[in-house]
């Protein structure tokens, strides 16, 4: 029988595991940068206006970590994601404004192509064998071509008064684009933690052999993992069509870095077999921190990146050391215990009796 004693116990444990996690660490960050930023601007930072603008832009980011982290979950690259969602917004921003489309079918159009493309890229991967990592790349390249395409030179801004709307939209001072992104996050994690299918897809990510060896299907996790990834992305690029006044050719194209470092900060593996959708909001939520620090104190945008970068870059050192630490650990457990010494093994005379008295 559980007591009240062993619950408040297991309580005190789950807190105390939780207490060391990466995500522990990120939410202490991100309250300390929100305090900081707060102090340095007078408190403008947490006026209505000011939060409003900066959850508007913090959609997408989380949204395109969200699509990264969902290709690494099953060891694969996605270096389309941010050709992809520039491709899609400006498809969305042209089909309403040079083809008079209503917006809903519009965007209904943009995320469904979004989410074919992220199909078809695993369809190749997994019928020809090739690397997704030069997959992606190819798909990158065609999708900025495509793109330039769709809107060349111009910004296309004359799309629907209802989908903008929809992007200034703030009940209480929260954008509904970045509820959108949350809904997004609690449904990919319901899928990922609770359903049979996101638990087969983090097996193939984890040990693909002892999947096969269980039934499951790498290939169509990986299928799966690309298509979740595309309608994600598409997702990301309806909240930029929607917060931004105008779509062009520059949409997207710096999305690749965040996208790979939400999750990575996050804490999820670049092997695959893990996620952390709430570890991966928050590293979004940090790098929004970043940007407005750098908005606040006029910095250089090269520097950001490069912050960024250094980041990314040390989280990936550090969980290689730290997963190298680990598998020397088990390996130590788990040695051949040494030979006995000479004086403590029988004679063969003595054996070769008591073998031949048991038959």
């Amino acid at each position: 029988m559980i007591t009240t004693y062993d619950r408040g116990a297991r309580g005190v444990a789950a807190l105390r595991r939780f207490s060391r996690t990466t995500t522990m660490t990120l939410l202490c960050v991100v309250l300390a940068g929100s305090l900081a930023l707060g102090a340095a601007s007078g408190g403008s930072f947490f006026e209505g206006p000011s939060v409003r603008t900066f959850l508007q832009y913090l959609a997408a980011p989380v949204l395109i970590g969200l699509a990264q982290m969902v290709a690494l979950c099953v060891g694969q690259l996605n270096l389309a994601v941010g050709a992809l969602g520039g491709f899609t917004a400006c498809l969305m921003g042209v089909l309403m404004a040079d083809r008079g489309m209503p917006a809903g079918v519009a965007v209904a159009a943009g995320v469904l192509t979004a989410t074919a493309v992220g199909l078809v890229t695993g369809l190749f991967i997994v019928a020809t064998k090739i690397n997704g990592f030069i997959v992606t790349l190819g798909t990158m390249t065609i999708l900025l071509g495509a793109q330039y395409r769709l809107a060349g030179t111009r910004t296309v801004d004359g799309y629907s008064a209802g989908l903008r709307d929809l992007g200034r939209a703030a009940p209480l001072n929260i954008p509904l684009v970045f509820l959108t992104a949350l809904v997004a996050a609690a449904l990919l994690a319901a899928f990922l933690y609770r359903s049979t299918a996101g638990r087969r897809l983090l097996a193939a990510g984890g040990n693909p052999l002892a999947a096969r060896l269980s039934g499951i299907s790498t290939d169509r996790q990986i299928v799966l993992a690309h298509t979740l990834s595309g309608l994600l992305t598409g997702v990301a690029a309806l909240t930029a069509t929607a917060s931004l006044p105008g779509v062009n050719r520059s949409v997207g194209g710096d999305w690749l870095l965040p996208s790979f470092a939400a999750p990575i900060i996050g804490g999820v593996a670049l092997t695959g077999g893990s996620v952390a959708v709430l570890g991966t909001v928050l590293a979004a939520f940090v790098m929004r921190l970043i940007d407005a620090a750098r908005a606040q104190f006029s910095l250089d945008p090269s520097w950001v990146n490069f912050l960024i970068g250094l980041v990314v870059l040390g989280t990936v050192v550090g969980g290689r050391i730290h997963q190298t630490h680990l598998e020397k650990k088990g390996s130590s457990r788990g040695r051949t215990p040494p030979e006995p010494p000479e004086s403590a093994v029988r004679p063969a005379a003595t054996v070769l009796p008591q073998m031949r008295g048991s038959r």
